[in-house]
Formats: structure tokens, C-alpha cells, sequence
């Protein structure tokens, strides 16, 4: 933990810079959207996208000037998404406090989400690059998609792997991808370098993913900021649940089936957790996230040695083992 603290602490002076013009790229004369965008920034987080970007553009010729457009967009795109996505999964706490939508209503954190979209493209036009907009458009386009996704899956039991990894990718993974294509392309990277961090931010996107949902299950509240079982509670269908839905015992499964099929009306939901947790769809979901860290590391181990790539194995590694 003190060596991915000293990364953080390598990039103080950048990563205040993205504070600031986080703050000031949502600044608003409308009250209620001033103070409704302001709410989700003030709570924090680990600005993983724009380490990304930082420590990618740090491969190439680095010049902050050029990443920090990058760096706050696509920063604002993931509040933007958190936003929204709490609205679908009627959310009340994120990250320790009420959300949006629990603190004002589902039309202001709709509305919210949308006025963050936008400004994520306004903070973008300060990149002069065409290649560079072509990606992020295509992004949020995906990201949408993925909302959609999600949407249309909820409480569903039918769901496969295949299914899963394809939400999680427009979901996670995406974004995090492209936060390192861009750092890269934003500081003039080889080709070749470019390549292995979008395949690097791709993987660890998806490991990601898969850890934040085992968390969902054995975290704790006060840890998580908020309470276990939030996604199963919400009917969002996750890996370890898919597994245990093809692999519990004929009557524990029916539990399963019929608290999805009446979209959380019946049954208990501790003691369907503790189901999900017997079947083996931790184990499996941890084996397969530890599966695309792999391929992550493999991809760093392809770029020349410098301290910005053993710092981006480190996250990689404390994606896969955090406890947060």
C-alpha cells in the first residue's frame, strides 16, 4: 500500500492540477446543478483514469499541458457514468455518501449526468487532436451502449460469461483503456507503445471490474461505502452470481431464480449470499480477473524498463488484491 501511496505522491503536483480544473471545468451560475455536479467530485476517489493518463503520456515526450484535457475529461465521462448509473440501480450511497439521486431526485442526477457529458467534451476541444476526439466519442458512445446494457440485464438469470464480459467491457474497461491510449497518444508514444498500454488499460479494467464485484459480496459497509450485496440487492446480475446459478444445489437455486424473477420481492437476501459465496463464484471470478492481470503484465513486460511502468504494475497488482 505505501509503494502505490508514493505513486500518488510522485504525481501530487499534476494531480492537483486535474483537481482544480475539475472544479472549475463544472462551475455553473444554476444553483442546483452547480451543487449536484459539485457532490460526487467532493466525495472523492481514486482518479484512476488520470494516473492513467499521466503515467501513459509519461512514456512519450510528457508535456502536462497536453494530458490535463485528457486527464479531466475522461475523468468527468466516469462521473458522468457513476451519475447516471445510480439512477438505474436506484443507488442511495456511493462512496460513503448519498447519491445524486437519493440527495435531489432522479431528474437532476439524469440531468447532471448529461451537463458532466458535456462538459467532458468541452474540456477535450483543448486537445488539438482529431484522432484524439474520433476515440472519445466513439467512448462515450460505448459507454452509453453499456448503460443500455446494464439496463436491459437487470434481475435477468440468463446471463453468460460471454454476456458479462461484454458489459463490463463498455462498463470498466473501456475507459480505463483509453486513458492510457490517449496518455500515450497525447505525449507522441511509439505505435508499439500506444498498442501495449491500450491492451495493459483494457485488462486492468476488466480485472477491475471483476474484483469490484467480488468486493460487493465480502466487503465490508464501512469500507465500501455502501452496504454488501448492493449489486444483487439492485439486480445487477455480476460473474460470481452467474456461477452460482449454474453450479448451487437444485433448491438453493431456485431461491436464486425466484428473488431475480420477482426482481427482489422474495426471499432473503443474506441468505442468497451466502449461497453465492458457497458456490465457488468468488474463487472463479477472482481466477479469471487474476487471468487478465496476467495478460496486463505481459503487456507492460514488452515496453522498455523505466519506474512509469513498474508504477503502472503495482496498480495493476492492488487492483486485483485491494480490499476497497
Amino acid at each position: 500500500m505505501l509503494k502505490l501511496q508514493n505513486i500518488y505522491v510522485s504525481l501530487r503536483n499534476d494531480l492537483e492540477q486535474v483537481e482544480k480544473r475539475l472544479a472549475e471545468s463544472i462551475q455553473t451560475t444554476e444553483p442546483s446543478l452547480a451543487k449536484s455536479s459539485r457532490h460526487l467530485l467532493d466525495a472523492g476517489g481514486k482518479r484512476m483514469r488520470p494516473v492513467f493518463v499521466l503515467l501513459s503520456g509519461r512514456m512519450g515526450n510528457y508535456q502536462f499541458s497536453q494530458l490535463l484535457p485528457i486527464a479531466v475529461s475522461l475523468e468527468l465521462i466516469h462521473m458522468a457514468s457513476l451519475v447516471h448509473d445510480d439512477v438505474i440501480d436506484n443507488a442511495q450511497t456511493r462512496r460513503g455518501r448519498t447519491t445524486v439521486k437519493a440527495e435531489w431526485d432522479n431528474k437532476v442526477a439524469m440531468y447532471t449526468g448529461d451537463y458532466l457529458f458535456a462538459k467532458a467534451l468541452q474540456e477535450m476541444k483543448r486537445f488539438q487532436s482529431p484522432e484524439g476526439h474520433r476515440i472519445l466519442s466513439r467512448a462515450i458512445n460505448e459507454v452509453c451502449l453499456g448503460e443500455i446494457d446494464q439496463l436491459r440485464d437487470l434481475f435477468q438469470p440468463n446471463q453468460s460469461l460471454r454476456n458479462y464480459l461484454h458489459r463490463i467491457k463498455r462498463k470498466t474497461a473501456l475507459l480505463m483503456a483509453i486513458s492510457c491510449r490517449l496518455g500515450a497518444i497525447g505525449s507522441g508514444a511509439d505505435e508499439q507503445v500506444v498498442r501495449l498500454l491500450t491492451r495493459y488499460g483494457y485488462c486492468v479494467g476488466m480485472a477491475f471490474q471483476m474484483t469490484d464485484d467480488v468486493l460487493d459480496l465480502v466487503g465490508e459497509e464501512k469500507i465500501l461505502g455502501k452496504p454488501a450485496g448492493s449489486d444483487l440487492r439492485q439486480g445487477n446480475v455480476t460473474l460470481p452470481v452467474i456461477y452460482a446459478l449454474q453450479h448451487l444445489p437444485q433448491e438453493q437455486k431456485a431461491s436464486l431464480l425466484t428473488y431475480l424473477t420477482t426482481r427482489g420481492e422474495e426471499g432473503d437476501l443474506s441468505e442468497l449470499l451466502t449461497y453465492v459465496k458457497k458456490s465457488g463464484g468468488i474463487e472463479y471470478t477472482l481466477e479469471l480477473s487474476r487471468k487478465y492481470l496476467s495478460k496486463a503484465l505481459a503487456s507492460l513486460e514488452a515496453m522498455p524498463k523505466s519506474s512509469e511502468r513498474e508504477s503502472l504494475r503495482l496498480i495493476a497488482e492492488f487492483i486485483v488484491s485491494r480490499s476497497y
